[in-house]
């Protein structure tokens, strides 16, 4: 069974965002939280940590019946797209005005059971 989650319009650079999701690209859902929770850059995990959260819960209540848990998934894609730039002026010198290109980004998480991974390889 394969879930997705997307948060979108998020204040993170493309860049930076990504630089986060290849830590947890392809590893358990438990193990991928622990890494999220102890990144040392609060700000670039936290959007990505509510997505991942938002992810693993969707997952378990489309289960339903079947008792899932965060053992039994992993992350089986983890993007980043550009969002919209929020565009703000500032004072530059000689009378100038520069513009700051306030990045935004879309986050793309999608995690699958473990089983489904062992189908696929055989």
């Amino acid at each position: 069974m394969e879930v997705k989650a997307v948060s979108r319009y998020q204040r993170i650079s493309v860049k930076k965002a990504n630089r986060v999701l290849e830590l947890i690209r392809g590893k358990n859902a438990k193990e991928a939280l622990n890494i999220l929770y102890f990144l040392p850059k609060p700000k670039h995990k936290v959007p990505i940590l509510k997505t991942l959260k938002s992810a693993i819960a969707n997952a378990i209540y489309k289960a339903g019946k079947v008792k899932l848990k965060e053992e039994d998934l992993y992350v089986k894609e983890a993007r980043v797209t550009p969002g919209p730039m929020l565009k703000r002026w500032q004072a530059g010198p000689m009378g100038r005005a520069m513009m700051i290109r306030r990045r935004t980004s879309h986050i793309y998480i999608t995690v699958a059971t473990i089983e489904e991974n062992k189908k696929g390889e055989e």
